[in-house]
């Protein structure tokens, strides 16, 4: 299957449980003025749209989240005329509601990222683009109500609070996030979400929660509390949980059916012409 420019629809960028099968399937090589992508971009239909997947940190996993050329990816997608952006990812939730296996339709970020390139205008023009809502409203709604649909435990909205990585968070940074109205974290969705604004794409993230973050310490008598040396409801001895690789890809196995599922519902559901204003993103942000 060959290309044409600005004919494909939509475009992933994921990882685990995000790489849908695409049937005729075609992987391109996507060459950018801000260097490579993390991956060759694979392009094929799926009930009739034309998709782009991208493997977000490389075949292997092998691009650590700090190192991720974002530009890339964003350009990438928007030189084959992808004008819908939808990112699952894998985080940690902030909240006892959020525990594991948990899906979130992010609507809010806040970053705490450091040195990453979050802009395609570093000179000749001034870009100040407008983030008071991020994320797409259209996708967004679609995909909660295919995830209501499969019976999924799914959150309408939610804040992410993107950290640079690759190490995780101490407790005191954890519980600051969970006390700032956070509900999960993670090291992805900055700057793919700006970068996908300046460009008037429509982004929509999904976060699958694979532990709760090291704010929460668990108590015989109360379940998940905040971090401290006793439990602030009984005040019994309580437990300080942590995270390890190994609890994060398990419980990735297991959100990656689910994950595979929700797509596959809601991916033929978007239409082709939007109805929302992500396509004007940019008007009058340009100095």
């Amino acid at each position: 299957m060959s290309y044409n420019k600005h004919d494909i629809e939509i475009g992933i960028i994921g990882g685990t449980g995000a790489d849908i099968h695409l049937e005729n399937a075609k992987k391109y090589k996507i060459y950018t003025p801000y260097g490579a992508p993390s991956d060759l971009i694979t392009i094929g239909t799926f009930n009739g749209k034309k998709v782009a997947f991208l493997s977000r940190h490389g075949p292997n996993h092998q691009i650590p989240p700090h190192q991720l050329n974002y530009r890339a990816n964003i350009w990438a997608m928007k030189e084959l005329g992808v004008k819908r952006v939808f990112s699952p990812c894998a985080v940690g939730g902030l909240t006892a509601k959020t525990d594991k296996g948990v899906f979130v339709i992010i609507d809010q970020y806040i970053d705490r990222t450091k040195g990453r390139k979050d802009t395609f205008y570093d000179g000749g023009e001034v870009c100040h683009i407008g983030q008071a809502d991020p994320f797409c409203p259209e996708m967004n709604d679609i995909f909660f109500k295919a995830g209501k649909e499969l019976g999924l435990d799914i959150q309408n909205g939610g804040t992410y609070v993107c950290i640079n990585g690759p190490r995780f968070s101490t407790r005191a940074e954890s519980r600051m996030y969970a006390k700032w109205g956070g509900d999960v974290v993670g090291m992805t969705i900055y700057p793919e979400v700006v970068l996908a604004a300046e460009l008037n794409m429509c982004y929509s993230s999904i976060a699958t929660v694979t532990d709760l973050d090291v704010w929460a310490c668990e108590c015989p008598n109360c379940g998940i509390v905040m971090y401290g040396d006793t439990c602030p409801k009984c005040g019994q001895k309580i437990k300080p949980l942590a995270v390890s690789v190994e609890e994060i890809l398990e419980t990735m196995e297991k959100n990656a059916e689910n994950l595979r599922k929700l797509i596959e519902l809601a991916l033929p559901q978007i239409p082709e012409e939007r109805h929302c204003e992500c396509a004007h993103a940019r008007d009058g942000a340009i100095l």
